[in-house]
């Protein structure tokens, strides 16, 4: 019994670091782009940010998500009040009023102006040569992220109209377990 037990919690831990997305920096992602194109995935989130944290334990921990992610995009984790240096298209981004004596709000990363990040959560889709397709603000569950996940990954995307989306979105059945 010991032993069916101890092989039953190995695995388990397999599985659940197979369902894991494999976050990057958006710099990492860009590099891998260029070896081998797929669209990025970009969860734009604060430290203080619920919604932020829900997304993590709800919606990113989802086995249909990981895998989906993992195979159609490069994900890239950005903190968007953070302080880090992020290198994109030949600029190189900071946070100057950045205070580290806070663990609450802080000032907005020079990044987020540039990708158009007004709140907490942003997911961000962009194309295979990292040029902004559409920010989507707010939690989503793991269906209600299926269906922009699937449509920013599909050949339409490319020719999106008002018309498209909303018969896309109307039509959509989600397969992702909620």
């Amino acid at each position: 019994m010991k032993k069916v037990l101890i092989l039953t919690l190995i695995l388990s831990s397999i599985s659940l670091s197979a369902q894991e997305i494999n976050w990057m920096t958006l710099d990492e992602a860009v590099k891998a782009q260029k070896k081998a194109p797929k669209k990025i995935f970009m969860d734009a989130y604060t430290i203080w940010c619920g919604p932020c944290k829900m997304l993590d334990k709800n919606t990113f921990n989802n086995k249909d998500v990981a895998e989906y992610i993992n195979k159609n995009y490069y994900a890239v984790k950005f903190n968007a009040e953070g302080n880090s240096k992020v290198k994109f298209k030949g600029t190189t981004y900071t946070n100057p009023k950045f205070n580290p004596d806070t663990s609450g709000r802080n000032s907005s990363h020079e990044l987020s102006g540039v990708l158009g990040i007004r709140a907490y959560p942003t997911l961000l889709f962009l194309d295979e040569q990292a040029n902004l397709i559409a920010p989507i603000t707010g939690y989503k569950t793991p269906s209600q992220l299926e269906l922009f996940l699937k449509f920013f990954n599909s050949a339409d995307v490319k020719n999106i109209t008002k018309e498209s989306w909303e018969s896309y979105a109307a039509n959509f059945i989600p397969e992702f377990k909620d």
